[in-house]
């Protein structure tokens, strides 16, 4: 078992609108953060990660995620699975739970711009 405090997280700020509190598990196959949306991430363009499935939880807050083509309702209880290499943005008042597999690095976590 691994256990991981709220006081041993790590804040990463994003952007203006998007910042987390990683769960640094030390475990290269899975990570998990609270993330927090208030505007749109990234703030043009999109991200992608090249290399992580994500999936997140909606917590709190309603909002909204856009892959090239489609945008997707975001509500309070919902779940969705990023696939790696989809390029996406999120954008509304947004609380979540995500975990990452393999763990998450910003190495593989690209911003596109258009």
């Amino acid at each position: 078992m691994k256990h991981i405090s709220s006081k041993q997280t790590i804040h990463h700020k994003n952007s203006d609108a998007c910042s987390a509190q990683e769960y640094t598990l030390n475990d290269p196959e899975i990570n998990c953060a609270t993330i927090e949306v208030n505007g749109r991430y990234p703030e043009t363009g999109y991200v992608s990660n090249q290399e992580c499935k994500e999936l997140a939880f909606i917590q709190n807050g309603n909002g909204t995620l856009t892959l090239k083509g489609e945008t997707v309702a975001l509500n309070p209880g919902d779940c969705l699975l990023l696939e790696p290499g989809e390029e996406y943005f999120w954008e509304g008042q947004l609380k979540m739970v995500v975990t990452c597999t393999p763990a998450w690095h910003p190495e593989q976590h690209v911003h596109i711009k258009c």
